[in-house]
């Protein structure tokens, strides 16, 4: 099988679990890593499936690799090639697809219930799961791009996931690991700087680590459940 391309923009926001279970299905992958100067590929026939990871900055930024990575998601749907993006990603997908990418109404950090959209995209995608608890960082959202559906929302953020196809857009994380969560949490602070208080949708740190190993391990649940769905889709 060819292997699934899969693009790190920032240092401290790797694969994560998503990396754990192609391991487990024996599925090969590649790494990109954009934040120290890799080109992104100009074509997505090279690869099964392709998978995009978060990052602090925004898709609206005038940086040399957005509009490259726009094209290549773009080739990648017109040939039928899976996509899914997490956070940064999901917003990468909404834009190349038409989307829009603005500022949510809050900075949603920390731990957070995510629930299904009633659907038959959200069926297949979630089954008869209906909320989970999703982890989140982020303060800007994606609108849903025309012939996609919204499959999960969360009370502070209306657009939490959508699908089209065999592609998938996540704006909540679920490839966390404990030790991501530890990185991120060392750049909370700059992360809230900004802010004039702290919003219920705004967790410290030490909420954050709270119950951190059965929280991933059910956070890992419902990833297993979403990746499982995605392998099914990837070109040989």
């Amino acid at each position: 099988m060819k292997p699934v391309a899969i693009f790190r923009h920032s240092a401290t926001e790797g694969p994560g679990y998503f990396a754990t279970v192609l391991d487990a299905h024996r599925i090969p992958w590649r790494l990109t890593k954009i934040d120290a100067g890799e080109p992104v590929p100009e074509e997505p026939q090279a690869f099964s499936g392709l998978c995009f990871m978060g990052g602090p900055m925004s898709v609206n930024d005038d940086l040399p690799w957005i509009a490259p990575v726009l094209d290549l998601i773009r080739a990648a749907v017109r040939s039928e090639i899976p996509v899914i993006g997490h956070c940064l990603g999901g917003q990468l997908m909404a834009k190349a697809l038409g989307g829009l990418v603005s500022r949510n109404p809050v900075k949603e950090i920390g731990w957070g219930t995510a629930r299904a959209v009633e659907g038959d995209a959200a069926q297949r995608w979630l089954g008869e799961l209906r909320e989970f608890l999703a982890f989140h960082w982020h303060g800007e959202t994606f609108s849903i791009p025309t012939g996609a559906a919204r499959i999960l929302e969360s009370p502070f953020c209306a657009n939490q996931a959508f699908a089209l196809g065999p592609h998938l857009a996540l704006q909540c994380h679920v490839e966390m690991t404990p030790e991501l969560i530890r990185a991120w949490c060392r750049d909370w602070d700059k992360e809230v700087a900004a802010l004039a208080k702290l919003t219920p949708s705004v967790q410290t740190p030490a909420q954050i680590i709270e119950d951190i190993e059965p929280r991933v391990r059910d956070l890992n649940a419902v990833a297993d459940r979403l990746y499982a769905r995605w392998i099914e889709g990837l070109r040989d």
